[in-house]
């Protein structure tokens, strides 16, 4: 049973490692602004996964329970990805808000055809 676990855990690990690299692969490969939060919001929640994964702690409770238990789990992890997560909304929100106005300014989102506006203004 232990190995089944321990099997386990690498399976979600290498999931963890499967998603940032999709969002790592859309932030690089696209020039969509949109496409870009999106994969930024991949990998974040990717990050999210990895930090919980980690602070997972075998047969461990919560600390407030009876104190017959020897193992507990630390819920620092917990409470910093719950900051973690609040902080990546407003900040994908202040992004969607930019590209917004980047979308007024330029009339369009792509990246490329920012970069050439820019690049026939000088």
């Amino acid at each position: 049973m232990q190995i089944f676990n321990i099997a386990s855990e690498i399976n979600y690990y290498w999931g963890v490692i499967i998603l940032m690299m999709i969002g790592f692969y859309i932030v690089i490969g696209h020039s969509n602004l949109i496409k870009k939060l999106v994969g930024l919001s991949i990998f974040q929640s990717a990050i999210f996964i990895f930090f919980i994964l980690m602070s997972k702690v075998d047969g461990g409770t919560a600390p407030i329970l009876a104190e017959e238990y020897n193992i507990y789990s630390n819920p620092l992890p917990h409470v910093l990805i719950l900051t973690a997560i609040v902080v990546s909304i407003a900040t994908t929100s202040l992004a969607l808000a930019l590209v917004v106005r980047i979308r007024e300014e330029f009339k369009t989102i792509d990246e490329k055809a920012i970069l050439e506006i820019n690049d026939d203004e000088f």
